[in-house]
């Protein structure tokens, strides 16, 4: 049975005070409820924060990930965290790359995303690998051929084994913030196009055993809906997990 995820991604957001009493909540909250055991609940702070989230995690309530990596191993790359320091930080098992504001911010290519899943895998972190379209895309109809180059030009170069260590986040850029969620059919309409692909690539055996999730404005209104998809495995969340309720509730979908 493929892993359910819900992880959220706290973006550049609260104080250290702030973020401790969120991770505190979000604690307390987990060993209220009896989740599903197949429901891995990760939660990805900024950098500086990691470490204090690492400690709650100690209670394996949760598992940390990272926002973001270095494409290289180390050396004189100011302001660079690389996958080596992440990994020194012992639970530390996830990071998210290729996000859609990555590239679009920072210029982030499918080469630079190839290269920063490289890195992790190296170092035996996870991947989280996000894929997605912008609205003009969207608009034009051309949102699988976005997808599938998106894909193939960031992980296809990995071999079967290592793209099982792999998680893919499909996030529609157009539902990002803006309030717009695609609905229940889009979303599953391109989650088993992506499995599809890693179908073609890699056989039936790994694209059924990826783990694929919807990132764009889930939350507790609408996850469970999305979370009964068959291609849907959970949910990369962005402003619903800065509160711990909402958080919480979306895991609570499966």
């Amino acid at each position: 049975m493929r892993k359910k995820i819900v992880a959220g991604n706290w973006k550049m957001n609260k104080t250290f005070s702030e973020a401790d009493e969120l991770v505190s909540d979000i604690m307390d909250k987990l060993e209220q409820i009896e989740l599903d055991r197949n429901v891995q609940v990760i939660v990805c702070p900024p950098f500086p924060y990691l470490e204090m989230c690492t400690d709650y995690a100690n209670d394996s309530y949760f598992a940390v990930g990272a926002q973001n990596v270095s494409d290289q191993e180390r050396g004189a790359y100011t302001g660079e965290v690389s996958a080596e320091m992440l990994k020194s930080l012992e639970l530390v098992d996830y990071c998210i790359v290729g996000h859609s504001e990555r590239r679009a911010y920072y210029g982030e290519t499918d080469a630079i995303v190839a290269a920063k899943v490289n890195q992790l895998l190296a170092h035996e972190i996870t991947p989280i690998v996000c894929c997605g379209e912008v609205l003009e895309e969207r608009e034009a109809n051309r949102q699988f051929d976005v997808v599938r180059r998106q894909i193939t030009d960031g992980l296809f170069h990995l071999t079967p084994e290592q793209f099982n260590g792999i998680v893919i986040a499909y996030e529609p850029v157009w539902a990002i913030g803006t309030g717009k969620t695609a609905t229940p059919e889009q979303a599953q309409e391109m989650h088993a196009f992506i499995r599809n692909l890693i179908n073609e690539k890699y056989g039936e055996n790994i694209a059924q055993e990826t783990t694929i999730l919807y990132g764009g404005s889930c939350k507790p209104s609408n996850a469970k809906e999305l979370f009964a998809n068959p291609d849907v495995d959970g949910g990369l969340i962005g402003g619903a997990s800065l509160k711990a309720d909402d958080f919480i509730a979306i895991a609570q979908a499966f």
